[in-house]
């Protein structure tokens, strides 16, 4: 029965820690593009 367990538990971790390196370094999300500092947008360029 503790084998059962200890297995699904390493399996389990091993999971995350692989999802964890895709999202961080292979899957990269788009990220958003700054603005043009224009307008009344609060950024405080002029």
């Amino acid at each position: 029965m503790n084998t059962i367990i200890q297995n699904i538990l390493a399996f389990t971790v091993l999971a995350f820690a692989i999802r964890f390196l895709v999202l961080k370094f292979v899957w990269k999300p788009k990220k958003k593009t700054a603005k043009a500092c224009g307008g009344t947008d609060g950024c405080g360029c002029h």
